[in-house]
């Protein structure tokens, strides 16, 4: 086997487009979850949201690509506010339900095809990221080489951009958790009744916090969007969520770098044993078809997390403190 192509395959996805879309789900996953205590199980739903305000906007409406972009994060921040109206007086659980449903009605209202003139159904929108990419300084047409690791033009415009997003939220994030702001934050996710007690509206920080988590969301979509330069929304599936959460898992709640860390290695050991599994195929040293290699590595990603949360629930970068959470 070709432990090298593995590896600078796998390089390739660990700070790839899609490693990038998953720290910016899971930013505003640890925004809820590890600061809140927020159980938001319908992160993919803001997604959806935030991707097809471009899509619908640009190629509907002929609205420019940034407007598209403010507008369907503002549509993930207004979903934020509706689910949260009624669940956040009441125990987490009713939050988790609440946004796991909405993010499948939305995603299967969006596929109908009574809908299909404004959100294109099962086919989805494509054909809208000219502009986008026309400011690439890159050869979108060229592939580029670093360490044997390759990129296409397109790509590599995409991960500057991207990880910029990412660098950048990471900042807010820091500032935000260490401001007054944050601390109460803290004391909700650890006490809700002690917030109250000292004269904290802990309904209003909570929604504060699932709204901004939600516009998050929401950009992570907008990214997705633009890169992929299509919108289908077969692609806004539940899992996508918990994919998001084992990435937080991995590199650890409530914790500023953790979301970012943990989508670069959730995609590098996906992409490892999946590259070596089927060169393994190949060369008849096992018999597994192409899908059960592809349920295979998914497997092996779920028992490293199992035992992440065994032996280091706090993941990577975490402090075993942030995650005991008054989930009432």
């Amino acid at each position: 086997m070709d432990l090298i192509s593995a590896l600078q395959t796998s390089l390739a996805q660990l700070v790839g487009p899609s490693a990038i879309f998953y720290a910016l789900l899971a930013i505003g996953l640890n925004l809820h979850f590890g600061y809140t205590g927020l159980l938001n199980f319908g992160q993919i739903g803001f997604a959806l949201l935030g991707g097809y305000g471009v899509g619908i906007m640009t190629v509907k409406y002929d609205l420019p690509l940034w407007a598209g972009a403010i507008i369907g994060i503002l549509a993930a921040g207004l979903l934020a506010v509706v689910l949260g109206l009624p669940t956040l007086r009441l125990r987490a659980d009713y939050l988790a339900i609440v946004t796991i449903a909405a993010s499948e009605i939305l995603r299967l209202i969006f596929r109908s095809t009574s809908t299909d003139s404004v959100t294109g159904s099962t086919n989805g929108l494509f054909g809208y990221a000219d502009g986008f990419f026309s400011l690439s300084p890159f050869d979108n047409r060229k592939q580029y080489s670093f360490l044997g690791v390759k990129f296409q033009g397109t790509d590599l415009w995409s991960m500057v951009i991207g990880w910029s997003l990412v660098a950048l939220l990471c900042l807010m994030v820091f500032l935000l958790v260490r401001s007054p702001w944050g601390r109460v934050l803290k004391a909700v996710r650890e006490d809700e009744d002690a917030a109250r007690s000292v004269g904290k509206n802990a309904y209003f920080y909570k929604m504060q916090a699932l709204v901004i988590g939600g516009c998050i969301g929401g950009l992570a979509g907008v990214f997705n969007a633009v890169q992929t330069q299509s919108i289908n929304p077969d692609f806004f599936s539940t899992a996508q969520t918990f994919f998001a959460y084992g990435a937080l898992i991995l590199g650890g709640a409530a914790t500023v770098f953790g979301p970012v860390l943990g989508a670069m290695l959730f995609w590098f050991l996906l992409s490892i044993p999946d590259v070596l599994l089927r060169q393994a195929s190949e060369a008849g040293y096992i018999d597994l078809t192409q899908q059960q290699i592809g349920a295979v590595r998914y497997v092996l990603l779920g028992l490293a997390i199992a035992l992440m949360m065994v032996f280091r629930p706090q993941g990577i970068l975490g402090n075993k403190r942030e995650v005991q959470l008054d989930a009432k």
